[in-house]
């Protein structure tokens, strides 16, 4: 098969909204097309690096006496997501920072966040962006938890923002995530 330059792509977010998040054990999509379950709700503005994914094996190299190497054996295979969220003042993306139990209020009444040691919670993560033609895509995390959170700068000229890894966990059968596109009408 030839190479097509039509195939080559970028992911611009969706105008509804690039990263939604659910508690975990929400109903999925299955598809690029399906409206979301109303549980989820979308974690506001990602920075403008984007997302990216980390989805590769580590191995170890059996090596025979004399060094050739004569067998590679993979010894794990971590799925992680990482973006940085820069709405600091939309409870949603506040509550998936710091964990739903941690934030309370609203911005009229007043907001607190409870910034500790519990562990953070899982939850279902959805990407969803629109490629090069209008095709659709969107990447489903059944159940990813916040891994780890970068330093967050209070600077006068930069959004504040919560960088994100989120490592996507093996669901019932075995899958760290779903990517699921389609040409929109047909």
């Amino acid at each position: 098969m030839a190479n097509t330059a039509s195939n080559v792509t970028q992911g611009k977010p969706a105008v509804t909204g690039g990263i939604w998040r659910a508690p975990f054990g929400t109903a999925l999509p299955t598809d690029a097309t399906t409206a979301l379950n109303a549980a989820f709700k979308c974690v506001g503005y990602v920075s403008e690096d984007g997302v990216t994914n980390n989805n590769s094996p580590e191995s170890d190299n059996i090596k025979a006496w004399g060094g050739d190497t004569v067998l590679t054996v993979q010894t794990s295979k971590e799925d992680t997501f990482g973006f940085t969220l820069i709405e600091a003042t939309n409870l949603d993306t506040l509550k998936a920072v710091y964990g739903s139990a941690n934030v309370s209020g609203t911005l009229a009444t007043g907001v607190t966040v409870e910034a500790n040691a519990d562990e953070p919670e899982d939850a279902s993560w959805v990407i969803e962006m629109i490629l090069r033609g209008g095709v659709l895509k969107r990447v489903v995390i059944p159940d990813g938890k916040i891994s780890e959170i970068g330093e967050i700068t209070y600077k006068d000229d930069e959004a504040v923002g919560y960088e994100l890894t989120v490592t996507a966990m093996p669901d019932s059968s075995g899958n760290t995530h779903y990517e699921y596109i389609k040409q929109p009408g047909t």
